[in-house]
C-alpha cells in the first residue's frame, strides 16, 4: 500500500516525536513524591545550610519537599555510596562538595567511583577559605607569614577539619607552594579547631569564612588572606593568596548531583529551578554570607569543575603525602 508524500512525511514525524512523549510525560509527572538531598555531613554546618537553601527553593517551585537527610561520616563517602546505589529515578540527590573531588585520591577502597556513578546537576557557588592566625603571631600579611614561618621551621601548627579536608589540602598545597614548614593538627571537625585557634593553642588555619568571620570582626582572629582568585565582598579589605603567591587558588565548590542514568530531563528540570533560584537575592544574599560566588550553570559545566578538581588535589595529595584517617 502506498501513501501520499504528504501524508507519509506526516507519519514519519509523528513517529520520529513518539520517543520524546514518555519523556516530555516523566518530566512533567515529577516529582509526585518528597524528594531527598543526601548530606554526607553532619547538620548546621556550611554544606548542611546550602542544602536546605536549595531544597527549600525547589519545595516552593515544584510543590514537593525536598528533605535533608544527613548521613555523616567518613569525608562524605557514607552519604555519596547511599546516593550512588539509589534508583535513579529524581528522587534521591547529593549535595556535592569538595571532599568529593578530594576523596577520589585519598582513599583506595572506595565502592563507587564519583566521576562516573553521580551526575552533575548544579554548581551552585564558589567557597571560599580564609588564613585566619592567632594575634600572637606577628605576620599582618603573607609575605610576614612566609618569612616568619621559615624563620620558625616547624614551629607553627596549622589545625584543620581533619586529615584530607579542604583546609588540609589547601594548607599543603601553600607550603608546596612557597617551600614553608608548618606542622598539621587535625581536629574532628572545623568548629573544635577555630575554638583552638582563638584561645592560641594553635597558630594558623585555611577556615571555611562561615566559620571564621564573626571571630575576625571580633578581632579574635587576623585575617591575612582569602584563598580565591578575587577578594570576597564579606571581607573587602582581605587580599587574595594569589596577590602573593602566584598561581595559588583553593576555591571550593558546592552543588547538587544524582545517581547516574538519572533521566536527563529530570536533571535538566533540577538544573533550571535551582539557576532561577540562585537569581533569586535572598539565596544570592544567603551564599555570599557563607563566603561564596554565586555560579549557576549547566550540568556539563558542573562535570568540568568536578573533574578538574578532581586532578589538581590528587597532584597535591601525592605531593604531600597525605593520608586518610
Amino acid at each position: 500500500m502506498k501513501f501520499p508524500r504528504r501524508t507519509f512525511l506526516h507519519l514519519a514525524m509523528g513517529a520520529t516525536a513518539l520517543p520524546a512523549v514518555p519523556r516530555i510525560a516523566r518530566a512533567q509527572a515529577y516529582p509526585s513524591r518528597p524528594v531527598r538531598i543526601v548530606v554526607g555531613f553532619p547538620a548546621g554546618g556550611a554544606t548542611d545550610i546550602q542544602a536546605r537553601l536549595m531544597g527549600q527553593w525547589l519545595s516552593d517551585r515544584l510543590g514537593q519537599q525536598f528533605i535533608v537527610e544527613n548521613r555523616a561520616g567518613a569525608s562524605g563517602n557514607i552519604g555519596t555510596e547511599a546516593v550512588a546505589r539509589a534508583p535513579a529515578d529524581g528522587y534521591t540527590l547529593l549535595q556535592v562538595v569538595t571532599p568529593h573531588a578530594i576523596n577520589a585520591a585519598l582513599y583506595s577502597n572506595l565502592n563507587f567511583d564519583f566521576i562516573r556513578d553521580i551526575a552533575p546537576v548544579i554548581c551552585a557557588a564558589r567557597l571560599a577559605y580564609v588564613i585566619v592566625v592567632h594575634p600572637s603571631v606577628p605576620a599582618t600579611t603573607i609575605p610576614e607569614f612566609i618569612t616568619y614561618a621559615k624563620a620558625n621551621p616547624g614551629k607553627i601548627n596549622y589545625g584543620s577539619a581533619g586529615h584530607g579536608t579542604p583546609q588540609n589540602i589547601a594548607c599543603e598545597m601553600f607550603k608546596m607552594m612557597t617551600g614553608v614548614n608548618l606542622v598539621h593538627v587535625p581536629y574532628r571537625g572545623g568548629a573544635p579547631a577555630t575554638t583552638d585557634l582563638v584561645a592560641g593553642h594553635i597558630q594558623a588555619i585555611f577556615s571555611p569564612v562561615s566559620e571564621s568571620i564573626q571571630h575576625i570582626k571580633a578581632g579574635q582572629l587576623r585575617a591575612l588572606a582569602v584563598t580565591t582568585t578575587t577578594r570576597l565582598d564579606v571581607l573587602p579589605d582581605v587580599p587574595t593568596v594569589g596577590d602573593f603567591v602566584p598561581g595559588y587558588e583553593a576555591s571550593g565548590f558546592a552543588g547538587i548531583g544524582a545517581p547516574r542514568n538519572t533521566p536527563a530531563e529530570i536533571i535538566d528540570m533540577l538544573n533550571k529551578e535551582l539557576n532561577a533560584g540562585l537569581a533569586d537575592s535572598k539565596i544570592k544574599a544567603r551564599i555570599v554570607e557563607l563566603g561564596g560566588t554565586v555560579l549557576g550553570g549547566s550540568p556539563a559545566e558542573f562535570g568540568t569543575i568536578i573533574s578538574d578538581a578532581t586532578e589538581k588535589w590528587a597532584k597535591v595529595i601525592k605531593f604531600a603525602g597525605v593520608k586518610a584517617e
